[in-house]
């Protein structure tokens, strides 16, 4: 019997594999650039160090103590649950050449075709651009977790980004950088100032609103446990980010130092901004505060890298840090939301500004790229908006059926008690530090 569920399970991976790399036929290709084909796997390798860890530690330093380490398995669960999801089906229904404007096609299932493909306009091979873009599905539905720390099921967190992944990321990116209808109305979006931060942040207010609030927010002082972690895991978002905005020149070129420049100026002048107004208005400039800001600026250059100058980076870095600093004190402050690290605040506001404001400084006045034929600066604020605005609301939509849905089968929060004992003990029977 055991050698016969043996045999079974090597056809079975037999199967799965075989297709992985096939071509239909044997035809001339062009041969990839092995400099541009280094870049971008480099630059995958930088994408993927912003999940894990960098995500992973800014965010878990943010949580109390008794949290830590739950914030820690939610971001590696999600990031392996996103690469299965991206190479079984994701990557195809996102960019195959065929399918129509809203989805594509079956055949790059399991990464059918990719090897020795060259895409077309590319210099790099299609497999490896696949790779690249499945560390932004990675990282995509991992910005969620900051919405839903401390108090949300861990089985929920699994089965809701799985969903997420397939209907809301998976769709925009087809609809955005997949050649599907918004690209093909002139929307821009460099690195993911829509497909990225737009998506996440927006699912993560209506998660928060969902979810409801941590017991004793905003009563209670609920302190980061160590602004040390948050910095430098915001150190690593910093660096991974220039593979984030360099890479997706797709090529070693003047194009991605260009993006690398910007996006380093914009998070310098962003995290400055933040411990500025600090310093005004708490008498003290934090940690948390410039680790904060950075990632902001970052956020907001993020849709923009490829098509602004230096000096529209530094006024989109300056605008991030006062709107998404000013953002945070709306949510939690005013409107008493427990968006708990800020996601929306600083992923979702500074996608979505970041994603307006490139329509104006993308002009060659402005030091620029300038803008496509037949465009200027008010069409494309106006193409520009009708995206954000767009895939704003399929967002909430689809995150909000998605969360009840998978609520009747799986319960979104944990029980009282397993909050009051920290999700690090009650979900995953660990502690991230033995302070006895």
């Amino acid at each position: 019997m055991a050698n016969k569920i043996l045999s079974a399970v090597c056809v079975a991976g037999a199967f799965l594999a075989a297709p992985a790399f096939a071509q239909d036929a044997v035809v001339a290709l062009p041969e990839p650039d092995s400099g541009d084909s280094a870049w971008i796997l480099t630059s995958s390798a930088l994408v993927l160090l912003m999940t894990l860890p960098g995500l992973a530690l800014f965010y878990g330093g943010l949580v109390r103590a008794k949290n830590f380490l739950s914030v820690l398995v939610q971001c590696g669960a999600i990031a392996a649950m996103a690469s299965v999801i991206w190479i079984a089906v994701g990557y195809s229904l996102a960019f195959s050449v065929n399918g129509n404007s809203y989805i594509g096609s079956p055949e790059n299932f399991m990464f059918n075709g990719l090897l020795d493909s060259v895409r077309e306009d590319q210099t790099i091979g299609e497999l490896a651009f696949a790779l690249f873009q499945m560390t932004f599905a990675i990282i995509t539905p991992a910005l969620i977790v900051g919405a839903w720390v401390e108090r949300a099921r861990f089985g929920w967190v699994v089965a809701f980004s799985a969903l997420w992944s397939l209907l809301v990321y998976i769709p925009v990116t087809r609809w955005v950088w997949g050649g599907g209808f918004l690209a093909e109305q002139g929307v821009i979006d460099f690195a993911g100032g829509i497909v990225v931060h737009t998506t996440a942040g927006i699912s993560a207010l209506v998660v928060a609103l969902m979810l409801g609030k941590r017991i004793g927010f905003p009563k209670t002082l609920m302190l980061p446990h160590s602004p040390a972690l948050t910095v430098a895991g915001a150190g690593l978002l910093w660096v991974g980010w220039f593979g984030f905005n360099g890479g997706s020149a797709l090529a070693a070129s003047d194009a991605a130092a260009s993006a690398i420049i910007n996006t380093h100026v914009a998070a310098s002048v962003a995290a400055l901004v933040w411990i500025l107004i600090e310093r005004f208005k708490v008498g003290k400039s934090t940690a948390v505060g410039f680790a904060t800001g950075a990632v902001a600026g970052l956020a907001t250059i993020t849709p923009a890298a490829g098509t602004v100058g230096p000096g529209g980076a530094i006024i989109i870095g300056l605008l991030a840090g006062l709107v998404c600093f000013w953002c945070v004190g709306l949510v939690k402050g005013t409107l008493k939301i427990d968006d708990s690290l800020d996601v929306f605040a600083v992923h979702g506001v500074g996608g979505m500004l970041g994603s307006l404001l490139l329509a104006i400084f993308a002009s060659e006045s402005f030091g620029g790229v300038g803008y496509a034929e037949g465009a200027g600066m008010g069409s494309q604020l106006w193409v520009q908006l009708k995206g954000v605005a767009i895939v704003a609301v399929y967002s909430a939509v689809v995150t909000l059926i998605i969360g009840y849905m998978v609520s009747m089968v799986l319960p979104m929060r944990v029980s009282e008690d397993q909050e009051r004992d920290g999700l690090d003990i009650s979900s995953h029977g660990e502690r991230a530090w033995d302070l006895d």
